[in-house]
């Protein structure tokens, strides 16, 4: 299992089974909103942005993907790996 906590302490990631990536309240525990991050592989991880405002998953499907926190919205695929993303982060200041 994997968890990530927002910068704010507000908002927890966790992954779960089929790809689907859950956000939940931090306090309350009540479920925010699920994420397909992938097509039945395997999320290898799920990362908040520095500000809190994105998400950033890794796959085994070979693609790292960037969503919005709130909406659940993709904003981009990051493809072209050859192999599983293990791992995947935003820079310091969240541009990179």
């Amino acid at each position: 299992m994997f968890v990530d906590l927002s910068p704010d302490d507000k908002k927890i990631i966790t992954i779960i089974d089929a790809g689907e990536v859950r956000i939940l309240d931090a306090e309350l525990g009540k479920e925010l909103r699920r994420i397909q991050a992938s097509r039945g592989d395997d999320v290898c991880t799920a990362t908040f942005s520095p500000d809190g405002r994105k998400i950033v998953t890794a796959s085994c499907d070979h693609v790292a993907r960037i969503w919005n926190a709130e909406s659940g919205r993709k904003l981009k695929e990051l493809v072209g790996h050859t192999d599983a993303v293990n791992s995947a982060f935003f820079s310091p200041d969240g541009k990179k």
